[in-house]
């Protein structure tokens, strides 16, 4: 089966695909505007969730990434006062996980937020995250 490619849309003349819709969708309800988000991260995140889920990421997955990735450049105070104080406990709780795995598709998350240096510098310094 061949894979389904994602489109930034062209234009005005072709529009963006469902995926990176759907991601879009997923930031603005963890509190991040997607236009505070480079659109190659975006294609970067929607690539690593079809390697993730090869057939079609399910529909709460787009959820759950938005709100790693959201955590990831907010901080804990910032993403706790729009997300709550669960999904923060949960995010940092996936973030510890990611750290002790080394190579979770959570993992490549945290990675590629670091190296878009969209990450915060609070979740930096708590993580004690660097690039090598």
């Amino acid at each position: 089966m061949a894979r389904r490619r994602s489109s930034l849309g062209f234009l005005g003349m072709f529009g963006r695909s469902g995926d990176l819709r759907q991601l879009d969708d997923a930031l603005r309800g963890a509190d991040l505007h997607p236009a505070l988000v480079p659109e190659g991260v975006k294609l970067t995140i929607v690539n690593l969730m079809k390697d993730h889920w090869p057939d079609e990421p399910p529909s709460h997955a787009y959820k759950t990434v938005a709100q790693l990735f959201s955590y990831c450049i907010a901080g804990s105070e910032a993403f706790e006062r729009s997300n709550g104080l669960q999904n923060r406990v949960d995010a940092e709780r996936r973030i510890e996980a990611a750290l002790e795995t080394g190579d979770s598709f959570d993992a490549q998350i945290v990675l590629m937020t670091l190296h878009a240096k969209l990450i915060s510098a609070e979740v930096v310094e708590q993580y004690g995250l660097g690039a090598d």
